[in-house]
């Protein structure tokens, strides 16, 4: 098997991990588990979303936490349309994250707006970003099954990033939205992806509902693809994705990289101690395996 010597991870906790927490985190404990993490050895992090604060009060704040928390690597924000992308552009943000659903149905439930008539409305706000000379990420839900729409065909999936890099997308954020995906299917989309698209960047974004995660971050790997989205702790999920687990903790993932002698830049203990500082701030418990094995060694 031929795997790259490097491979990146962009950590998505701040953003789509704590995005789904019912309890309203305190703005000075996010900043404490970006900055956190960012001493982890991350490069790339979504930090927040340039969301309306009506439906999305998690992310309120989202001023703040790019004020307090911008620096020279890449800080990318989310912004579901023109309002968010124009406070996004307000608050100093190079590097802006757009999504839509390949499946109109999730794409309506998420947005109240079919695939197409999304994408009406994001692209040119894509090439107006193009204009501006930021980085723009294109983040690809249900790319490989709905649960209102079941199995998503690769041809589909490919239309939509097609798309996105004819408006001048530099990231394709390509997800398994509600973890459903077999390694087989994982290794067969990237691989066309890969071979298509072969001068923009490709992410793999896994939820581990099923306990596929891992199994499908080797798929990637085998693929070719050697970028990962993944979650501190494995925290996230989605509101419209009926029983979608959070995405696939980044320090177990992290750990099986370097266990293949495949370097990510990334330290666990400093990745750890950021979960100790959101943990108390959350409604659920860590379970990663990573964490839980350090909570062990420190209670023995």
């Amino acid at each position: 098997m031929k795997f790259p010597k490097k491979a990146s991870f962009i950590e998505v906790g701040p953003r789509d991990g704590l995005q789904n927490e019912k309890v309203q985190i305190d703005t000075a404990v996010k900043i404490s588990f970006i900055k956190q993490l960012k001493k982890a050895g991350f490069k790339e992090m979504e930090l927040t979303s340039f969301v309306s604060p009506k439906w999305v009060p998690q992310m309120s704040d989202a001023a703040e936490i790019i004020a307090a928390c911008s620096d020279e690597s890449r800080n990318i924000v989310l912004a579901p349309n023109e309002k968010g992308f124009d406070r996004a552009v307000a608050s100093g943000c190079s590097s802006i994250a757009f999504f839509v659903g390949v499946s109109s149905t999730f794409n309506q439930k998420n947005i109240n707006a079919a695939t197409e008539e999304s994408l009406s409305r994001i692209l040119p706000l894509v090439e107006k970003a193009k204009d501006r000379g930021l980085f723009i990420r294109a983040c690809i839900s249900t790319s490989f099954y709905c649960p209102y729409e079941g199995k998503i065909e690769e041809k589909d999936t490919a239309a939509i990033c097609r798309e996105f890099v004819r408006a001048g997308a530099d990231d394709l954020s390509v997800a398994d939205t509600i973890g459903m995906a077999s390694p087989h299917e994982v290794y067969s989309l990237f691989s066309r992806l890969r071979e298509e698209f072969s001068d923009v960047l490709l992410t793999a974004h896994f939820h581990d509902t099923r306990g596929m995660g891992l199994a499908n971050v080797l798929a990637a790997l085998q693929a070719g693809i050697d970028r990962f989205d993944s979650s501190a702790g494995g925290l996230g999920g989605c509101p419209f994705a009926p029983g979608a687990s959070g995405n696939i903790a980044t320090e177990d993932a992290v750990f099986m990289l370097e266990q293949m002698g495949i370097e990510t830049g990334i330290q666990l203990d400093p990745l750890l101690d950021a979960l100790l500082l959101i943990q108390p701030s959350l409604n659920r418990s860590i379970s990663s395996r990573q964490f839980q094995l350090r909570e062990n060694a420190v209670n023995s």
